[in-house]
C-alpha cells in the first residue's frame, strides 16, 4: 500500500485538496511504518483506521509516524486508542512517532500520551526492545 493517497471529494463531487496521504514501508522481522501526512480528523480518521486494520495483522510492530501530521482531532486521537486496543488484542506492538507539537500537544492534552508506547524517531521506534 506504498504511497496510497486519501484525497476524497466533496459532496458535489468536486474534488477536494489531498488532506491525508499514507506511505506504508515494510521492514525486516515483521515491521511496518505506516507514515501518516496532513489531517486526521472526522473525515480522514476512519481512512486511517482503515490503513492500521489492513497492516497491524501482519506485523509484528507497527509504527506510526505522525511526524508529517498537521491537524490531529478527537476522531483522529479515537482511531489511535482504538488501533491501540487492537494491537494489544492481537499480541502486537503499535508504536507511535509523534514527531510534531501538534501531535504531541493533542495527545498530552487528552492525558492520553502515557496510553501509549512512543519514540523520537522511526529509527528508535524499530529498535529491538530487551
Amino acid at each position: 500500500m506504498n504511497g496510497e493517497t486519501g484525497g476524497p471529494a466533496d459532496e458535489v463531487g468536486e474534488p477536494t485538496a489531498e488532506v491525508i496521504r499514507f506511505d506504508a514501508v515494510e521492514h525486516g522481522d515483521g515491521a511496518v511504518v505506516l507514515h501518516v501526512s496532513g489531517e486526521v480528523d472526522t473525515l480522514t480518521a476512519p481512512m486511517l483506521s482503515e490503513r492500521i486494520a489492513d497492516r497491524l495483522p501482519t506485523a509484528n510492530l507497527l509504527v506510526l509516524d505522525l511526524s508529517s501530521v498537521t491537524f490531529l482531532g478527537s476522531a483522529g486521537l479515537a482511531a489511535l486508542v482504538a488501533a491501540k486496543d487492537d494491537a494489544q488484542q492481537q499480541g502486537r506492538r503499535l508504536t507511535l512517532v509523534c514527531g510534531s507539537r501538534i501531535v504531541t500537544r493533542a495527545l498530552e492534552a487528552t492525558g492520553l500520551l502515557g496510553l501509549f508506547d512512543t519514540a523520537d524517531g522511526v529509527p528508535e521506534a524499530l529498535r529491538p526492545t530487551a
